[in-house]
């Protein structure tokens, strides 16, 4: 299939390469159809997509029965959901997007009917998983990045200028999520104190975020030094090694009795309530990692201080598109984080790589065209 678009053509085939799941970890490379949009959908190239910790964790124990399949493992799931890439065949009736057109695409398109939807909160969307209701969520209820297409809802797609390379555009989504936990959920004012604890993928970007929405001081805690430094290159004004200092004195020491507001991206036991510690009276704790076991919480200090406890699921009211922008605008370079490149065939190295962090490995993307 030729899809014309001025003097150039773009080909599409029947069929594609694309890593399957079978069982627990049990991932192999083989032939799909090649999906055709409907309504309101478009078919995208896929040409670069980043690794998640989530798609580490759905390799290994599966997703929710929320896919076609049930649990344990849907036998013919493609999973990745931080991708990007160029359009190539706009579904019926579909005319804000061309064929060749650069696009980063986010992870949720809510149901648009329920209440969430309708409050731009389509992540946290009440019909999550439910097909027949409009919910997707690529890599999760749908098939995902790794592979060489997919078809997306025309409301995920986010165009991308030239000044955006591929492997940056992979990075829109993590930004996106930063900027709906600090600004749009968060309400993070300009002046206002922010700590980000774990230096990962999401709290670098995260800290990184803060500081282009006028946070001051932003300060980053971690265990490793050389993330710590590199926080600093992304506007990072204080760096915490919580190995070799208590955090959270630190932290009221820098901030003269506590900070505005904390961003938790560690997932570490203790981190929660350090959170709740570190903020002042009146503060906020927005968690943006999944614990990694079950934690007690000091709900006395939460509620003796007016302090404010909320949780963030990916990006929310196109909170993409503005993380777009700043990175199109030079205020945001994600690509700081961006350590290491694949091909497609490589996905298990790529996979191995992020996940034992070797190479002091922070974001890997696999390149695909």
């Amino acid at each position: 299939m030729t899809i014309k678009q001025g003097d150039n053509a773009l080909t599409v085939p029947d069929t594609m390469k694309a890593w399957i799941l079978g069982g627990p970890e049990e991932l192999t490379l083989g032939e799909k159809p090649v999906p055709e949009p409907g309504v309101a959908e478009v078919l995208v190239r896929i040409d670069a997509i980043a690794v998640c910790a989530s798609d580490l964790e759905l390799i290994e124990f599966g997703t929710p029965g929320l896919i076609e399949g049930e649990l344990p493992f849907h036998k013919n799931h493609t999973p990745g959901h931080e991708y990007m890439g160029t359009v190539v065949k706009p579904g019926p009736g579909v005319d804000e997007f061309r064929p060749g057109q650069r696009v980063a695409v986010e992870v949720h398109a809510g149901c648009m009917r329920c209440k969430r939807c309708r409050m731009g909160m389509y992540t946290s969307c009440l019909n999550y998983g439910y097909h027949s209701k409009g919910h997707r969520a690529n890599g999760f209820t749908t098939d995902g990045g790794f592979a060489q297409y997919a078809v997306n809802h025309v409301n995920t797609l986010i165009p991308i200028p030239d000044v955006i390379s591929d492997e940056q555009a992979t990075l829109i989504v993590t930004a996106g999520t930063s900027i709906y936990g600090l600004d749009v959920l968060g309400g993070l004012i300009a002046g206002e104190s922010v700590v980000v604890t774990g230096a990962g993928a999401i709290g670098l970007i995260g800290a990184g975020v803060a500081k282009v929405l006028g946070a001051d001081p932003v300060i980053l805690t971690d265990i490793r030094d050389d993330r710590l430094e590199m926080g600093k290159s992304l506007g990072v004004d204080y760096g915490i090694n919580a190995l070799k200092e208590n955090p959270v004195e630190a932290v009221h020491k820098i901030t003269n009795g506590g900070a505005d507001f904390v961003m938790e991206c560690s997932g570490v036991k203790t981190a929660f309530n350090d959170a709740v510690k570190m903020v002042n009276r009146g503060g906020r704790v927005c968690l943006a990692a999944f614990a990694h076991e079950p934690v007690e919480v000091d709900a006395q200090d939460i509620v003796g201080n007016n302090k404010y406890v909320f949780g963030i699921r990916a990006e929310g009211r196109s909170s993409t598109h503005r993380a777009a922008a700043l990175i199109a605008q030079g205020k945001l370079d994600p690509s700081l984080i961006h350590t290491h490149t694949f091909p497609l065939e490589e996905l298990p190295t790529a996979l191995k790589y992020a996940k034992e962090r070797i190479e002091n490995a922070i974001k890997v993307v696999v390149k695909i065209h």
